[in-house]
């Protein structure tokens, strides 16, 4: 047998205290609630929450205070307990620490841990309705749980040799955050808000000079600020252009000739349409004649409307009535197939894994590109003749922004289940909990929540 007072620390999974009262109470919406009188054992009392010291007594607290636990079998659980403040030589006077709770929280640890764990796998409304919280509380279990995890974020830092930068929105009006990801361990390294010079400044500033001087290859878009930081700070460094952002450039021009030719053809039937207007009674053969023409402006619009997908995908992966809508575009607007063209010859360029046939390959498209009489290509073909040379060293290392956009997949995820951030620190804080290879460990499932390999 054992005594209720193991019973019920074990049932809460409060440890280092002792249960002085508890008693059943039924609330007037019919809900039960467990209410339990406890505190800390003698050895575990007085201590400061940040250096963990024992430090004497500054004042007491009359009226107790309360803690929500988790839920017993649907019975809510509320730990009550006097605290009282210290006076550490290190930190002033303080509010002493509690064994079951984090400091500044009026949940229990396990409560912030669910409450977290449910909240990185599911929206904050539905995790917020079952733990039965506000949903602003939710995200201060994040920023709580995330500090117990890792209090030093800075451990990031050491080892690094790859990394990858990009920029992702987290709010409508060009709201973004810099994210810079560690291309050896897939987790990210630092988050800033902002995409400028200014903001990827701050996290250099905070790497010491032998950190930053591990560093060898840094991939990204072609961002200019990402390169003047690289000048000021990483000299040495190899910078990378991803293969996915060059074609990406590709893409943008061929769907603006794809929609210039697009309205061309629409302004091309109304003008039609407009000189010719439908009279009276039987059409003529003029009439019929007319009609057919505008019938076809109309349907070659249409076609060239929804080809997008089309001249977007490679040859190899075309179905036959793709390939059809190809052919009849090779035909019929020439200046889009061949805009087409110049796009997979540059996709096809950044395959070759020999840089001199990959040169080669590149000065073959700059100079079709520049001769092309598009002028969307030949911007796009000094553009990358400016970052040729970060393009080769891509081909070259084999490093691709692949993890960092995969990264900033998830980060919208976590974006789009919590319907928006009201706090930026929290938005941060669960970035870095849910792009690490740390677990968050659960009531009574084992594990200590350290990194995993």
């Amino acid at each position: 047998m054992v005594s209720a007072n193991t019973l019920i620390k074990n049932a809460l999974n409060v440890k280092h205290c002792v249960v002085d009262n508890y008693n059943f109470y039924q609330r007037p919406a019919g809900v039960v609630t467990l209410e339990v009188d406890l505190h800390p054992l003698k050895t575990y009392a007085d201590r400061c929450p940040f250096c963990g010291k024992r430090c004497p007594e500054y004042d007491r607290n009359r009226y107790p205070k309360k803690w929500r636990a988790l839920d017993f079998g649907g019975i809510i659980v509320e730990l009550y307990a006097c605290t009282q403040r210290i006076n550490c030589k290190e930190h002033g006077v303080v509010v002493a620490s509690v064994p079951w709770a984090f400091h500044d929280s009026s949940f229990t640890k396990d409560f912030d841990l669910t409450a977290t764990y449910l909240a990185m796998n599911i929206n904050k409304s539905v995790a917020a309705k079952y733990m039965r919280c506000d949903w602003k509380t939710i995200m201060r279990c994040i920023s709580r749980t995330r500090l117990y995890l890792e209090p030093n974020l800075k451990e990031r830092y050491e080892g690094l040799v790859n990394i990858g930068i990009d920029e992702t929105s987290y709010r409508k009006g060009h709201k973004y955050v810099t994210v810079v990801v560690n291309h050896d361990t897939n987790t990210v390294v630092w988050v800033g808000l902002g995409h400028s010079t200014q903001t990827l400044s701050e996290f250099f500033e905070t790497l010491t000079p032998e950190q930053r001087a591990s560093i060898k290859t840094v991939s990204g878009d072609g961002a200019r600020w990402i390169d003047a930081c690289m000048k000021k700070y990483l000299p040495n460094a190899t910078r990378c252009v991803d293969g996915y952002h060059v074609v990406t450039w590709a893409m943008e021009g061929l769907d603006n000739v794809r929609k210039d030719i697009w309205h061309a053809l629409n302004k091309d039937s109304r003008a039609l349409q407009n000189a010719n207007p439908r009279g009276r009674g039987r059409p003529t053969k003029e009439d019929e004649a007319v009609s057919k023409q505008i019938a076809k402006a109309k349907n070659d619009a249409k076609l060239v409307k929804g080809s997008s997908f089309t001249i977007g995908k490679a040859p190899e992966n075309l179905t036959p009535k793709q390939e059809a809508q190809l052919e009849y575009l090779a035909l019929t607007h020439k200046q889009l197939f061949r805009a087409y063209k110049l796009k997979e010859q540059l996709r096809l360029a950044l395959k070759f894994t020999n840089i001199d046939d990959a040169k080669a390959e590149l000065d073959s498209f700059f100079w079709r590109a520049t001769h092309s009489r598009i002028s969307y290509f030949k911007e796009l073909a000094y553009k990358i003749r400016r970052h040729e040379k970060n393009i080769l060293n891509t081909i070259k290392t084999g490093l691709s922004n692949a993890r960092v956009e995969s990264v900033n997949n998830k980060i919208k995820l976590f974006f789009r289940k919590a319907y928006g951030f009201r706090n930026t620190q929290n938005m941060i804080d669960m970035i870095m909990l849910g792009c690490s290879n740390i677990f968050i460990p659960l009531p009574n499932r084992g594990g200590s929540g350290l990194k995993v390999a």
